[in-house]
């Protein structure tokens, strides 16, 4: 009974973050610069695989893209959501395999899962795009990769480095309080 009741508390909790993933981008007014600056499924994609785990948060990361580009019309479903989909698969798994890994369940282990997932991720998201952009006949040089993956990228890095060990560092005060 009590692994039945766990089970669901994760299904639950993974459905509110894809709610979570569906809604955040509308806060950018579907502007897709901006994003592409902030990176609004990233946050619940992430927090998912963290919480929930590698399984939760990889299947969050590949139904969240899809889903909005079939309600909202954004990300466009191919490419972009094919490539955004690998990328946000990737960050819930590893953040949330390296996590349950980790001896320690503190802001040091958020960090390190964290961002490992980011690097990951970015390269996951780089190899899906210029596999997905060459088979189109285009060109994904490295120079692409650098500006988009980061240097585009930079201030929605930053907010995920503030956000999401703050939010973990909160919920893991209020688990010990329990």
């Amino acid at each position: 009974m009590k692994m039945k009741k766990f089970k669901t508390k994760k299904l639950v909790l993974a459905a509110m973050f894809l709610s979570i993933g569906f809604v955040l981008p509308l806060l950018t007014g579907q502007i897709k610069e901006i994003g592409d600056t902030l990176l609004p499924m990233h946050i619940p994609v992430m927090l998912c695989g963290l919480i929930c785990g590698e399984k939760y948060g990889f299947a969050i990361g590949i139904i969240l893209p899809f889903l909005r580009s079939v309600v909202f019309g954004m990300p466009p479903i191919y490419p972009n959501a094919v490539w955004m989909a690998i990328e946000l698969a990737t960050y819930g798994f590893v953040i949330g395999l390296m996590y349950s890994k980790m001896n320690f369940k503190n802001t040091k282990g958020v960090y390190i899962s964290l961002i490992s997932a980011m690097l990951i991720g970015r390269i996951a998201w780089g190899i899906s795009k210029a596999i997905l952009l060459g088979v189109g006949g285009k060109a994904f040089t490295i120079s692409m990769f650098l500006i988009g993956g980061f240097a585009d990228a930079v201030l929605g890095i930053i907010l995920q480095l503030i956000l999401i060990p703050f939010i973990m560092a909160i919920l893991n005060k209020r688990i010990s309080k329990e």
